[in-house]
């Protein structure tokens, strides 16, 4: 919403710049487009390569940039878990799976379940654990059926489930990267219709420039 105000009033300013003549409003106008495109153009150019496992591995041979570990260490990290976690219970993401009780565990490894879901409304798939509905695991006797923390750190109570599994914690990164993909088609976009708008602010200005030329020498003749 602050950015869509911003550019409303830059293109107001490019706008009367253009329609009464004013080179200044015009060159202020180019100046902050050029620098919103800029912007944009790093973000986008950063978002892509760090959510493209493929470019990100291409950077450096030695320090491969990995995208799942810099989300972790700056956003999903213990720091903030604790308020992360508490927003996935408020917003119910793990209610919708257990509203079909009857449901049987084939029919439930069918469903296409958000990598939120997969992490944080179930026990991992290794731990071994024996299905009774999609929120609701019994535990073998003898215990889990590999070493992960995850398996002894599943409670079928409603508001613990898997939340504080580092399942989830993967299920939160994945669902970030996936949403940092799609802003950085949404900012191509962006970029592109800000240059447009550039490319005619130009314009704008070279024709005000012409025209003052052309009024300074008006009703002025030329004798041999």
């Amino acid at each position: 919403m602050i950015m869509g105000a911003a550019l409303f009033v830059v293109s107001l300013l490019g706008l009367i710049g253009s329609c009464y003549r004013i080179n200044f409003l015009l060159i202020l106008y180019l100046v902050v487009m050029f620098l919103l495109i800029l912007g944009f153009m790093a973000f986008t150019i950063f978002a892509i390569t760090v959510t493209n496992e493929t470019s990100a591995k291409m950077l450096s041979h030695t320090k491969i940039m990995n995208f799942r570990t810099w989300i972790r260490d700056h956003f999903v990290n213990d720091k903030n878990w604790n308020q992360i976690r508490n927003c996935l219970i408020d917003a119910r993401v793990c209610k919708t799976l257990g509203n079909d009780v009857e449901q049987d565990v084939a029919r439930f490894y069918k469903k296409n379940l958000s990598p939120i879901q997969s992490g944080c409304c179930k026990p991992p798939t290794e731990c071994g654990f024996t299905y009774k509905n999609a929120t609701f695991w019994i535990k073998p006797v003898a215990g889990a059926a590999v070493a992960n923390s995850d398996c002894t750190t599943w409670s079928n109570e409603q508001k613990t489930l898997c939340y504080n599994c580092e399942s989830c914690k993967a299920g939160m990164v994945d669902n970030i990267r996936h949403k940092w993909k799609q802003l950085a088609i949404f900012n191509v976009c962006i970029t592109i219709i800000l240059i447009v708008f550039y490319s005619i602010g130009c314009c704008a200005r070279k024709n005000n420039s012409t025209k003052k030329v052309h009024g300074k020498f008006k009703g002025y003749r030329a004798y041999p």
